[in-house]
């Protein structure tokens, strides 16, 4: 399905084929704003019923690169399981399989009033209670390798190396970090269950535009209960 999946939008609104909307969440990044040979997913916002999802699959086709538009409004617990399933499915062998057909999330970017796209091919994600996420780091690097954890909360901070941050200090953070690293460190991020789509989408897009010239962002994401 070839087609360029790039244009001019006058409101923050997607709108499918079936007249239900998507309201986009929106970053500053810039570097994806055109994809080439795409299917569409879709991931609706009930306003009736705030537990609920509806999850469009219907036109997703295996070997093309898969445009995910979720509503900004719902949350990572609502989001865990259609995000699992599409990086279960994408990673899964088949006769049809493209190795180099790509995951990104669907975004608008106000500045460019365009819409832009963040990858998310490589990302495993993982759900759990807080102490079985900090153990399962702890296990999965060689004993004495060099990583630490940002852990981003539900009220616009984060944790990280025994310390509490303002969420708009991130950038500074991990690139003071960067500086000081004498050999390069692993950081894992993990995710309140709470948060909305649209905060971890900032939160990716501030990682994006920071200096990791010695940090390396694991692939591993996880969701604490």
């Amino acid at each position: 399905m070839k087609q360029i999946y790039s244009f001019i939008i006058l409101s923050l609104f997607l709108t499918s084929c079936n007249k239900k909307t998507v309201l986009l969440p929106e970053t500053t990044n810039q570097e994806i704003t055109e994809i080439l040979d795409v299917s569409p997913v879709y991931v609706f916002y009930d306003e009736t019923k705030a537990d609920s999802t509806e999850f469009n699959r219907k036109n997703m086709i295996s070997t093309t690169n898969w445009l995910v538009n979720i509503d900004k409004r719902l949350s990572l617990k609502q989001l865990f399981p259609h995000l699992e399933y599409l990086q279960t499915k994408r990673n899964k062998d088949g006769m049809h399989k493209n190795a180099n057909a790509k995951n990104y999330f669907t975004c608008s970017n106000p500045e460019l009033q365009n819409l832009a796209f963040l990858e998310f091919t490589d990302v495993v994600y993982s759900r759990g209670s807080y102490d079985l996420i900090s153990k399962k780091i702890i296990s999965s690097k060689e004993k004495g390798a060099s990583k630490f954890a940002i852990t981003f909360n539900s009220n616009n901070t984060f944790d990280s190396q025994g310390q509490n941050f303002n969420i708009k200090h991130l950038e500074s953070f991990i690139s003071k970090i960067s500086l000081e690293a004498l050999a390069p460190i692993s950081s894992y991020l993990i995710f309140h269950e709470g948060l909305s789509f649209q905060a971890y989408i900032s939160i990716k897009s501030t990682l994006l535009t920071a200096d990791l010239r010695n940090v390396l962002i694991e692939k591993d994401e996880f969701i604490y209960k």
